[in-house]
């Protein structure tokens, strides 16, 4: 099993940045890929970014230049550095993990952006 702890949500204003972290512990061997999800009220869960094994990433349209993924193997963490924040990022960001057809998921950290 993975356990998936996901921090550094919060308030911030437009233009504003913000660094998101999830920490892995538990049965981690294996993990293929590492993303961030968020999920606005009313609205479907969606990939904003995500970093495979090999280091590749892909990010969604709507965050690429601003959003940056990053992880760090010796500390089992995934990063997300939001920069130039708008208030249609305001979602709930999620961590997710996979490993083949398994899938792992945090309990979800609060992004609001607004003045």
């Amino acid at each position: 099993q993975v356990k998936l702890v996901e921090s550094g949500g919060g308030l911030v204003q437009p233009g504003g940045s913000l660094r998101l972290s999830c920490a892995a512990s538990g049965s981690i061997f294996g993990i293929n890929a590492m993303g961030w999800y968020h999920q606005a009220p009313g609205k479907q869960r969606e990939l904003v970014a995500r970093i495979w094994r090999s280091g590749i990433t892909n990010y969604a349209d709507s965050v690429k230049g601003r959003f940056t993924i990053s992880r760090d193997d010796a500390k089992n963490t995934v990063y997300l550095q939001m920069n130039s924040l708008k208030p249609e990022d305001t979602a709930v960001y999620y961590c997710n993990m996979e490993r083949g057809p398994q899938s792992y998921w945090g309990q979800g950290t609060q992004v609001t952006v607004s003045s």
